[in-house]
């Protein structure tokens, strides 16, 4: 099976992503995000953020919402969602989208690109080796590149070694 790749362009601001200091943890690290964006924190927001920090496995909004519900039973899914919005829009966790799957989210925030297993769905973070490969993109006059989501498609090591068989 061939690997199929989308590279997107995404216009976001990429200095706000690289400037976050490694040292803060992660509820001061949440807090100087929200506040510097003009939000407050919010126990809400801070759950929905621990939960996607701990995950390692790219969770849907409703999977975040189903861990969130354990730690905070009366929380919503329409507050989830809207914690997540929040949260992407500070630069605090990535939205993954892959072809007709719904949307994901990392809390990777390096650059990177994401492998979708086609059989059985694991999505693994990949570390790209140099974004001076995207600077040979050959773009219209005028355009700049601020970032890059690419997603490789294909089938992991797990899946190949079972003959093809879903290993989840």
């Amino acid at each position: 099976m061939t690997s199929a790749w989308t590279c997107l362009i995404f216009y976001s601001n990429l200095d706000s992503i690289k400037s976050s200091s490694p040292a803060l943890a992660g509820k001061e690290r949440l807090e100087t995000k929200l506040a510097t964006s003009g939000l407050r924190s919010t126990r809400q927001r801070q759950r929905v953020f621990e939960v996607v920090a701990e995950s390692h496995d790219h969770p849907t909004a409703e999977e975040i919402f189903e861990r969130t519900k354990r730690r905070m039973p009366e929380i919503s899914f329409a507050t989830v969602y809207n914690c997540l919005s929040v949260l992407v829009q500070c630069g605090l966790v990535k939205q993954v989208t892959l072809d007709r799957t719904p949307t994901r989210f990392c809390p990777n925030m390096r650059e990177h690109c994401h492998f979708f297993c086609d059989v059985c769905g694991q999505v693994t973070d990949i570390e790209l080796p140099s974004l001076r490969l995207v600077s040979k993109v050959p773009l219209p006059v005028g355009f700049s590149i601020s970032s890059c989501d690419m997603s490789l498609r294909g089938t992991c090591s797990q899946c190949r070694e079972n003959g093809g068989q879903p290993t989840r």
